[in-house]
């Protein structure tokens, strides 16, 4: 089974979005199934098999999540992160913004999902992996 300092050391090279295929393959690599982060403080839930579960600590300061979905601002937020335009906690702040909660990594599938504060779907994207 995997464990969280090897999770975090995979993490530590993801400087942009454009760092995200390699840090997937990464985790597939380490056994993880799925995880969920959490906008509010950054903390993730990661899966493996068996039930398996490993939860990170805080990464930042709590942030506040607008209760109004902006599905438009989020996408053009999400493209800018993904070409590297931003960092991770620019990111996070953007999400938070605009009212994304949280998003499901399923690397069974390889997809992502984001979620607002209702657990309505916002979008979901094909992960592409190296």
């Amino acid at each position: 089974m995997f464990l969280l300092e090897q999770i975090e050391s995979s993490h530590k090279k993801v400087k942009s979005g454009s760092d995200f295929p390699k840090y997937i393959k990464e985790l597939k690599e380490l056994g993880v199934l799925s995880y969920e982060t959490f906008v509010t403080d950054g903390h993730n839930l990661f899966f493996g098999e068996d039930n398996y579960e490993v939860k990170s600590q805080n990464k930042y300061s709590s942030l506040i999540i607008s209760e109004n979905s902006n599905a438009f601002q989020f996408k053009n937020d999400l493209i800018a992160h993904q070409n590297g335009k931003t960092d991770y906690l620019t990111f996070c702040n953007d999400c938070a913004k605009s009212g994304i909660e949280k998003w499901v990594v399923n690397l069974i599938d390889m997809t992502c999902t984001y979620f607002d504060k209702n657990g309505k779907q916002i979008l979901m994207e094909n992960i592409h992996s190296i």
